[in-house]
């Protein structure tokens, strides 16, 4: 079942550690796949290195297990929310990338100090409320501050990120860490100027309609 998109999902997982976004077995993606309403996902606790397609698991909206031998991730709930939720996401990621979680741990946003933040979030990035692990609880924090941005922070959790698309997920959790990095450094050495809102919005929009191969 959904062979295809297994060896997808194994390989936006696989990605997360080549791009250092996590540490161990933490993190997870999942795709949903639009003709069947199947989500795949991440099972739970398993070594990166060691993970292939065969792992992946399938649940229904609902979260019960439709194919596979491992357990899903905890974070299931969470996902399936967010799609149930926002019916344009069909990939959810989830880090604790050291730079971005360093601003969840301290329930502060990432303000659109650059370019960057202006053009691939539109605005800040927001730290949503803490909320519980292991049900819908961040799910609904996700779906509830997110705004338009494609990537949230969860105060003293870490970072989540969606997308049309599992390349457009992890592009954004790439994105938001390397944004969290340079702000982090900026505010070490002195008191980074806000991007004017007008001028946030002139680059998002640019950016959405021209940036890349359309």
């Amino acid at each position: 079942m959904l062979e295809d998109l297994k060896r997808e999902v194994c390989r936006g997982n696989k990605m997360l550690k080549e791009w250092n976004l996590v540490a161990w077995t933490s993190g997870n993606v999942s795709v949903r796949d639009t003709a069947s309403g199947y989500v795949v996902i991440k099972p739970s606790g398993r070594m990166y290195d060691q993970l292939i397609p065969e792992d992946m698991v399938v649940v229904d909206m609902e979260g019960k297990v439709v194919e596979g031998w491992l357990k899903p991730s905890v974070d299931t709930a969470t996902h399936l929310y967010v799609y149930r939720h926002m019916p344009h996401v069909n990939s959810v990621v989830h880090t604790h990338s050291n730079y971005a979680t360093c601003f969840a741990a301290l329930n502060m946003p990432i303000k659109p100090y650059l370019t960057a933040i202006a053009d691939e979030f539109g605005g800040e990035i927001p730290c949503g409320p803490y909320a519980k692990i292991g049900g819908e609880d961040i799910g609904k924090v996700i779906v509830g501050h997110i705004g338009k941005s494609p990537a949230i922070l969860l105060k003293n959790h870490g970072v989540f990120t969606v997308g049309k698309t599992m390349e457009e997920a992890l592009k954004a959790a790439v994105m938001v860490e390397d944004a969290a990095k340079t702000v982090y450094l900026a505010l070490t050495l002195g008191k980074p100027e806000e991007i004017p809102p007008e001028e946030v919005e002139r680059g998002y929009r640019q950016y959405m309609e021209k940036y890349g191969q359309k």
